[in-house]
């Protein structure tokens, strides 16, 4: 069966658009999300496009600061400063993969962590580890939605997770390890450095792939039954198609959706949870600047 990110993330973004609705209604200003792109990267470009077309889709704010590829570290420092000092905004991403001259950690770090929606801050990743109300990276906060919403049994399960990045990888395997719903996994995390790969994948009851290489996931590295979440979207060229390539997934998704009961399609999957959740993070942002916020309470 499809896990369809497209119909659930229209399910997210229609509860969101009530939300600000009612936000608008009590005399508040709408919530406004900020993004810096720098250069022309062009999957970035796409990303961003769809971020700001979903702002005005749900009657969010949006400003799109663009740089040339060949700006300085400092001048981007600068922009995310006035943004940082801006009320009129509540969220603010920087497009990542950056130039290779510009230090992502030093860039990360000077965006104010209560504006931070991506969730990548030291401040909200520390939260996150010790599970205490922060901003959850999209891309993992997406697939636990999806996970959530098609009533996908996580507890006492086996979970394994390719790929070890501060993005996805690493987030992903917290959450799913955490005493919650969903969640409650036993989780094995798996990178490159990895022995006998296959071993693990297929004592997966959860697959979640996110390795950046198209269609690296087989059939005879699936267990029959198991849930497959493809979070890998690359451009594979093919001189049929008008654009001059196609998108692939990490999973070979023709052969393994005949062995999985559940699996995310590339493109209509996790991309779509993951922009339904950066939105959740930018309205949870101006929330908490209306009252006060969260972050500075533990959990009880």
């Amino acid at each position: 069966m499809l896990l369809d990110g497209k119909k659930i993330s229209e399910e997210v973004i229609s509860e969101l658009t009530v939300e600000v609705s009612a936000m608008i209604a009590e005399g508040n200003r709408p919530p406004h999300l900020a993004a810096i792109l720098v250069g022309n990267d062009g999957a970035s470009e796409t990303y961003v496009a769809s971020k700001v077309k979903a702002c005005e889709k749900i009657g969010l704010g949006s400003t799109l600061v663009r740089l040339p590829a060949d700006v300085s570290e400092s001048r981007i420092l600068e922009e995310i400063d006035a943004i940082n000092k801006n009320d009129e905004i509540d969220g603010l991403i920087v497009q990542l993969p950056l130039p290779k001259h510009i230090d992502e950690q030093k860039i990360t770090e000077s965006v104010l962590p209560e504006k931070d929606v991506d969730g990548f801050h030291p401040v909200n990743v520390g939260k996150l580890v010790l599970g205490l109300p922060t901003f959850i990276s999209a891309t993992p906060k997406g697939i636990m939605e999806l996970l959530k919403r098609y009533n996908i049994e996580t507890s006492g399960k086996h979970c394994v997770v390719l790929g070890r990045s501060n993005i996805v990888g690493t987030p992903m395997a917290n959450l799913l390890s955490r005493n919650s719903n969903p969640g409650n996994c036993t989780v094995t995390l798996c990178h490159s450095r990895t022995k006998n790969l296959a071993d693990f994948t297929k004592s997966a009851d959860i697959l979640v792939v996110a390795l950046g290489k198209a269609e690296f996931v087989t059939a005879d590295m699936v267990k029959e039954g198991a849930t497959v979440i493809d979070v890998g979207i690359t451009r594979v060229e093919d001189s049929t198609k008008p654009r001059g390539y196609v998108l692939k997934g990490d999973v070979a998704f023709e052969e393994v959706k005949e062995k999985a009961s559940y699996i995310t399609p590339v493109p209509g999957g996790v991309g779509r949870m993951t922009i339904a959740a950066l939105l959740q993070n930018t309205v949870t942002a101006k929330k908490n600047s209306i009252k006060p916020s969260k972050f500075q309470h533990h959990v009880s």
